[in-house]
């Protein structure tokens, strides 16, 4: 079984060595976890491409580079689909921050729970045992108060957190679920395409489940991407189209 950690990157040359440090101390500990990691450059105006490589040391790591600023759906939709390409069935395909804010090591815990049968495991604010640091109180007001939100308009059993993008997915799932619906699996714009994915997948019958995360936003280099009201505007609009347009 291989995991492929798939690592949307714009900007993050001071971030991505001490994650991909992260993973080389995991893939140490766990023995024959074989991890191939697919970092999306997204236009980056500093050297996050060469970071990467430079960083990789003796982990397996392949550097795609937009042309030019894409934005983070059609970059982790890139990456995505790379890595459901490059997947054989039986693999687990991970998608992180590049930022440092997510740590490699609830991986491990994640990779187990989709060997004992789920098709996505979600890296959670809001299991017993999570810890938030670094983050303004208003943002985690906001993020929770979607979260609701989605539990009621689009309940999917086993989730919480619609729209934390540190997930497990297995691959076989994943690929069945794209042959069926290309492209269209991938909705929403920003930040909101994490929320859509999960939805897309909620609706092709995936099984759930949730571990708690650490969040480190105190440990990352740099401010947050994230315009707080567009992405808000943006998940709204997605899950109403999403939840009123389908038919479940």
């Amino acid at each position: 079984m291989k995991v492929w950690v798939v690592l949307p990157a714009f900007n993050e040359a001071e971030n991505l060595p001490k994650l991909l440090d992260g993973f080389g101390r995991i893939r140490e500990d766990v023995y024959n976890l074989d991890l191939r990691i697919i970092v999306v450059n997204d236009g980056s105006t500093d050297n996050t491409a060469d970071a990467a490589r430079q960083a990789a040391g003796t982990l397996s790591v392949e550097v795609v580079d937009n042309p030019q600023n894409l934005g983070l759906a059609d970059t982790f939709m890139r990456g995505m689909m790379i890595a459901s390409e490059k997947a054989d069935s039986r693999d687990v395909i991970l998608c992180m921050d590049a930022d440092n804010s997510h740590s490699p090591g609830l991986a491990v815990r994640m990779i187990r729970d989709i060997q004992e049968g789920r098709d996505v495991v979600i890296a959670s604010r809001y299991q017993p045992g999570a810890v938030v640091r670094g983050v303004p109180l208003l943002r985690q007001f906001l993020s929770y108060a979607m979260s609701i939100l989605f539990r009621v308009v689009y309940p999917i059993p086993g989730v919480k957190d619609y729209s934390c993008g540190y997930r497990a997915y297995r691959a076989g799932f994943l690929q069945e679920a794209l042959k069926r619906q290309g492209n269209k699996l991938f909705v929403g714009e920003g930040f909101s395409c994490m929320a859509g994915l999960l939805l897309s997948l909620g609706r092709e019958g995936a099984v759930c489940g949730e571990v708690p995360i650490i969040l480190r936003y105190d440990q990352k280099a740099g401010s947050s991407k994230m315009k707080v009201l567009r992405t808000i505007q943006r998940t709204l609009v997605m899950l109403f189209r999403e939840r009123f347009l389908h038919h479940r």
